[in-house]
């Protein structure tokens, strides 16, 4: 699985961060849990955690349903 990329975040001087994905408003944290993001971003990798955060990440169950005799008449 590829790792998550595309993903930016900014911070704003209300204390809310916007997360961004390929230039599209993924996610807006407010308050605590914008707080919660910033140290967790500064403490791992970036990517991964604002995928985890916006829930744009997947899952591993792809190839395996594409492959499913059920699925195999649909590409």
């Amino acid at each position: 699985m590829p790792a998550p990329s595309g993903f930016t975040y900014s911070s704003h001087g209300d204390g809310s961060v916007v997360i961004t994905h390929r230039g599209r408003r993924a996610a807006t944290l407010r308050g605590d849990r914008a707080a919660r993001f910033l140290d967790e971003v500064g403490a791992g990798d970036a990517q991964l955690v604002m995928a985890r955060w916006t829930g744009s990440y997947k899952f591993g169950n792809e190839r395996t349903a594409r492959d499913h005799p059920r699925n195999r008449g649909r590409r």
